[in-house]
């Protein structure tokens, strides 16, 4: 398990592997596998935190499910693999970077590796889910699991960047110490909301001017 995450997560992520949720999830996710197809495959689970290390965290974006259909889900919220067509909120996405990032280029593929291994953690409440039926692990564990890893962020670290998109996202911001970290919170850039406020919120320039403030290198937003 320890090798599909960086060691700079040992400290938070090991107790909670060893509590009964996580063993009774543990169990349930691998009972899934043997009935029904499981995204992402076992191995990338946790790729959020082997691609982004604690020492090096300085911006959280949080999602609910990974995706649910073949070879889009690789364990990074929002992302999908390069090849994959880039879903909806992504392109959403992109297009609030356009308008917030002088220079940004709208890319043609929807891997965000690059943010991840910047410092970005792009962790979703829920890590895993079975084919084609969204939400299908929800309730099982790892809201549990991900809400221990925000609180302990919070308290571990020092001005990180909260991006919280949709109303369930935003409901983590109790998790967050908003003294020592900024919360930054807009509806969710589905196409469903949009246009309710998502685009205009500058939320990426506003998280390198924070990140700045604090001596911190901003992430360079072009994937």
């Amino acid at each position: 398990m320890s090798d599909r995450f960086d060691a700079s997560w040992d400290s938070i992520l090991k107790p909670l592997f060893n509590t009964p949720v996580l063993k009774n999830l543990s169990e349930f996710v691998q009972q899934e596998r043997t009935v029904s197809k499981v995204f992402p495959a076992q191995s990338l689970v946790f790729n959020a935190f082997k691609l982004t290390g604690l020492n090096n965290l300085k911006v959280v974006i949080l999602g609910q499910d990974p995706y649910h259909n073949d070879g889009q889900a690789h364990g990074l919220s929002f992302s999908v693999p390069k090849g994959m067509a880039i879903p909806p909120s992504l392109r959403n996405i992109y297009t609030e970077l356009v308008t917030d990032i002088p220079g940004f280029k709208y890319p043609d593929h929807g891997d965000l590796t690059k943010w991840a291994e910047q410092g970005v953690l792009l962790l979703n409440a829920t890590l895993t889910v079975r084919a084609h039926e969204a939400g299908s692990h929800q309730k099982r564990g790892w809201e549990y699991f991900t809400d221990e890893v925000i609180s302990a962020i919070s308290a571990q670290s020092e001005h990180v960047v909260f991006m919280l998109w949709g109303s369930y996202a935003i409901k983590k911001s109790v998790l967050i110490d908003s003294g020592k970290h900024l919360i930054l919170t807009a509806v969710h850039p589905s196409p469903l909301s949009v246009y309710r406020g998502f685009f205009g919120c500058a939320h990426f320039s506003q998280a390198n001017e924070y990140l700045r403030r604090f001596g911190k290198k901003p992430i360079d937003w072009q994937v």
